[in-house]
């Protein structure tokens, strides 16, 4: 059985009103998929579940994990605007969206239209970008943990951290990311893929390699 918009509000308990802009997020997502390929035609089937929970789910470990009530967060290769126009709905933090390509900027700036959410969609290249300190950066299957931590260092603001929704690979990605990485990692398990993982990483440091 399908999982529903029901379903989603069930459980998340999120408000009516929520759950109408969710709704309008979803309804242009349909509309615009056709003509943009902007997620897999096939998860479409399922999008209260592949894409809103799978999102939302981040929303409460923000909440619990993080000290600043509303922080200042990045989504990395924000592609359709998940996970963070979902968390921007849902009330979790200050969301910038950074996107290279223009097309789904195009489709997120009409999905936060229709949603009456404000966020900031930011059309760069996320290596170009220098004028930006988030307390929080996230990426839903965007790269490698090693590529994600490269991009996200110079736009994380001093004690910041990282929330990473990943899949089967994490563990390989992992270790290959400690090896020019130190962190702290917390792990959570995904809510909408029993191969998933939500990886949250603090005190994150370059290792610098010594040269001979």
């Amino acid at each position: 059985m399908a999982y529903t918009a029901l379903d989603f509000a069930r459980d998340t308990g999120v408000s009516r009103e929520t759950m109408a802009q969710l709704q309008a997020y979803a309804d242009t997502l349909i509309k615009w998929q056709s003509a943009k390929n902007l997620v897999a035609t096939s998860s479409l089937d399922d999008v209260w579940r592949r894409h809103m929970l799978d999102s939302a789910q981040l929303a409460v470990l923000i909440r619990e994990k993080e000290t600043e009530k509303f922080p200042k967060i990045a989504d990395i290769g924000a592609g359709a605007g998940f996970p963070g126009l979902v968390l921007a709905i849902m009330g979790v933090g200050n969301l910038r969206l950074i996107e290279a390509n223009g097309r789904k900027c195009a489709f997120m700036r009409a999905a936060s239209l229709a949603a009456g959410v404000d966020v900031e969609i930011d059309n760069r290249r996320v290596e170009d970008i220098k004028d930006v300190k988030a307390d929080i950066i996230m990426s839903r299957a965007c790269a490698t943990l090693g590529q994600l931590l490269t991009w996200g260092a110079p736009l994380l603001a001093e004690n910041g951290s990282y929330w990473f929704l990943k899949g089967e690979k994490a563990d390989e990605e992992l270790t290959e990311a400690k090896r020019s990485w130190s962190m702290t990692v917390n792990r959570y398990p995904s809510q909408t893929d029993p191969r998933g993982v939500i990886l949250h990483l603090r005190e994150v440091k370059k290792i610098e390699h010594n040269k001979r």
